[in-house]
């Protein structure tokens, strides 16, 4: 039998060396080269690393890559929940969900985009967005959060505000966490940033967490109080999505903020663990590695993180540097970036609780789900 409760955390874009940024910009703030600073899924009892390659190029994308690790089945770049030749892939959560678990499905990136819809939906483009949030209500799953909706009224912006369709189809968005509590009661809820109301998901900026903002951590404990009040299973599947977005743009301490915000958003789950480690599994993974990170650059030996947090500090931790500037803060600060797309390079996973010893080892993408489902032979089309 799978874990009673399941957490699936995808860092987009979260290769080793963003996972080691952030630990080693942890340990610099502890006036040490290492040690102490650790963030909490590199703890975890189990590591293992997996390729992320596509059925047509070495290099995947997102939707890719998020339906590999949503269907256990390799599909080409672009595509989103089919094969290539265009049959309809199942994703695992429909397959728990038949089992009588509730599910959820968070990002901190728009709820159409292409990890969070891989889980959910089936498109030949991960850019049909509009017809991508069409499908949610068909899923029946319980709970989406998000930032919110990329093509809000559609590719030309003529259609009807997809958050009025969706309420007609049962499902209630709410913005902001005034506005949830006013109707958490809803069987079939998807909760965005309260600055999104009836408008698309905002452009990338690298900012600091506002307060009226939703943290990433406070969705998916939304998602576990939503769920963890009757004795019924669960999965939470939760992308930190913004860490990708600090990677195509090489902010290097801009990333290292994002990938604490996911960390911030397992330690929740962690907590929920402590309380029910017998029945619940945790898995921290990514999609791909974005920029081509590395630690060192040059002829230095040390990453100058003084250098890199008083330039984010004075900055106002906002994204107000120009490429060639923020290029020579990288250079001078020991940081290398090989580019500001996707790399071929695998990416770590961390498990903890019920089943964690399966995730060990080298291996693809594809296996995730059925270490999840303990099946491989229900992941068909």
């Amino acid at each position: 039998m799978p874990a009673k409760y399941i957490f699936l955390f995808i860092g987009d874009g979260m290769g080793p060396a963003q996972v080691y940024a952030a630990e080693s910009w942890l340990a610099w703030t502890e006036d040490e080269l290492g040690g102490t600073g650790r963030l909490s899924f590199t703890k975890f009892p189990y590591t293992g690393m997996i390729t992320t390659y596509s059925a047509n190029r070495n290099i995947t994308c997102s939707s890719a890559a998020g339906t590999a690790l949503a269907t256990g089945h390799k599909t080409n770049n672009s595509i989103l929940g089919r094969t290539p030749d265009g049959k309809d892939l199942k994703a695992f959560p429909y397959i728990l969900k038949d089992n009588g678990y509730r599910i959820g499905i968070i990002s901190n990136g728009p709820v159409n985009h292409a990890t969070p819809a891989s889980f959910y939906a089936n498109a030949d483009s991960r850019h049909d967005y509009y017809e991508i949030s069409l499908q949610i209500p068909e899923s029946g799953f319980d709970f989406f959060a998000g930032d919110g909706f990329k093509d809000f009224n559609g590719k030309d912006k003529n259609l009807q505000n997809i958050d009025e369709v969706l309420d007609r189809r049962g499902y209630k968005v709410c913005y902001g966490m005034g506005d949830y509590e006013r109707v958490e009661k809803c069987d079939k809820l998807i909760l965005c940033q309260d600055d999104n109301r009836k408008s698309g998901n905002r452009d990338y900026i690298v900012k600091h967490t506002e307060d009226s903002e939703i943290s990433l951590a406070d969705m998916v404990q939304t998602a576990i109080s939503r769920f963890s009040g009757d004795d019924e299973p669960f999965f939470i599947m939760a992308e930190g999505g913004t860490i990708d977005w600090a990677g195509h743009h090489n902010r290097t301490m801009a990333l290292t903020e994002k990938v604490m915000e996911l960390d911030a958003a397992v330690k929740a789950a962690y907590r929920f663990y402590l309380a029910h480690p017998e029945e619940t599994l945790i898995v921290v993974t990514a999609d791909h590695e974005t920029g081509g990170l590395a630690l060192g650059c040059g002829n230095g030996n040390n990453i100058d993180w003084e250098r890199l947090s008083d330039s984010w500090s004075e900055a106002g931790k906002k994204d107000i540097l120009d490429d060639g500037t923020n290029s020579e803060l990288n250079k001078a600060s020991n940081v290398g970036w090989s580019g500001e797309s996707h790399t071929a390079m695998p990416v770590p996973v961390f498990a903890v609780g019920k089943g964690a010893e399966r995730f060990t080892g080298w291996y693809d993408n594809t296996e995730i789900p059925s270490k999840i489902i303990l099946d491989g032979n229900l992941l068909t089309y």
